[in-house]
């Protein structure tokens, strides 16, 4: 059993290395398996999975993982330093800390699986089309990118969440709002590049439509670029959504979010450290896994930083 276990593996990874696909799902998987085996080499890339993987995990086993209810005060219980009953500690309303960090992963990862779904695909249509037709279209919609551009995120975001009010629905409108300018820059110079190509010609001349140029053959060349930038910006979402928490504009009590816990902590930070230390911990591993993450992507899916 173990033999034919081997030789199983051995003809599986040699289809994957095979210099002469037979087939485009051959292709495919093979330029998979490669980019997985350059992947794994990067260490510090497969620590800043590991991080994402263990949010997501958390994400989905949190109420088995919980020791206590995120939400129960018990005004007996608060402010007592880490210890076997409570491993990070209570809050000033007696909360488990740790069940509260472990909740509030959800809302982490919420902000940001949203933000990417929703942002990215503006920024790449807004960027193919002005690439692709030039002109006048191109003109204007890179002036709308540039007054998006010409603002820090947070100040932006903060400004958007002041018109439409605190919460954490308008918080990631307001940061997918601020978000979607650098895809549509990236698609924007991924388009120029190729839309002169021979193979779109060919494309043309066979009678396909401009919508189906930019969707078919251009969208799916600016998909790797766009991969790579989303894992970086994540980082840069979670620690706006923990900024937007902590000004009381983001999740609203009692929503165990990260950045309004470290503003409930702030004032016991000199004698009570764990209480704003324990959550602005947790946002700086989950945004150094992101950004570990996206590095090793873009070793993998961008021929041009690679070596």
């Amino acid at each position: 059993m173990t033999t034919q276990t081997n030789t199983s593996q051995t003809g599986l990874k040699q289809w994957l290395t095979s210099d002469a696909p037979q087939s485009r799902w051959q292709a495919k998987c093979g330029r998979v398996w490669l980019g997985w085996v350059k992947f794994t080499e990067n260490k510090l890339a497969m620590i800043g999975l590991s991080i994402v993987i263990g949010l997501i995990l958390v994400t989905i086993f949190a109420p088995l993982l919980a020791p206590y209810d995120p939400l129960a005060a018990d005004l007996t219980n608060r402010i007592q330093p880490p210890g076997a009953e409570h491993w990070f500690g209570t809050d000033q309303l007696g909360r488990d800390i740790l069940s509260r960090v472990i909740f509030g992963a959800q809302y982490t990862l919420l902000i940001v699986g949203l933000v990417a779904i929703t942002a990215a695909p503006v920024g790449l249509l807004v960027g193919t089309a002005a690439g692709f037709f030039g002109g006048w279209i191109d003109a204007t919609l890179m002036r709308i990118t540039d007054v998006f551009l010409a603002f820090p995120k947070l100040i932006l975001a903060l400004a958007f969440v002041a018109a439409l009010g605190p919460g954490i629905e308008n918080a990631i409108l307001a940061i997918a709002i601020t978000a979607w300018p650098p895809y549509a820059r990236i698609a924007r110079a991924e388009t120029i590049t190729v839309r002169k190509s021979d193979f779109i010609e060919a494309a043309r001349l066979q009678g396909t439509s401009n919508m189906g140029l930019i969707t078919g053959h251009i969208m799916p060349m600016c998909i790797s670029s766009l991969v790579v930038r989303v894992t970086l910006d994540m980082a840069g979402m979670i620690l706006i959504a923990a900024g937007l928490g902590f000004l009381g504009l983001g999740a609203q009590p009692p929503m165990p979010e990260w950045g309004a816990m470290v503003s409930d902590g702030r004032q016991f930070l000199l004698e009570q450290w764990w209480v704003a230390t324990v959550p602005g911990i947790a946002i700086l591993i989950v945004s150094l896994g992101f950004n570990l993450l996206g590095d090793g992507l873009r070793d993998v899916l961008d021929p041009r930083g690679g070596d």
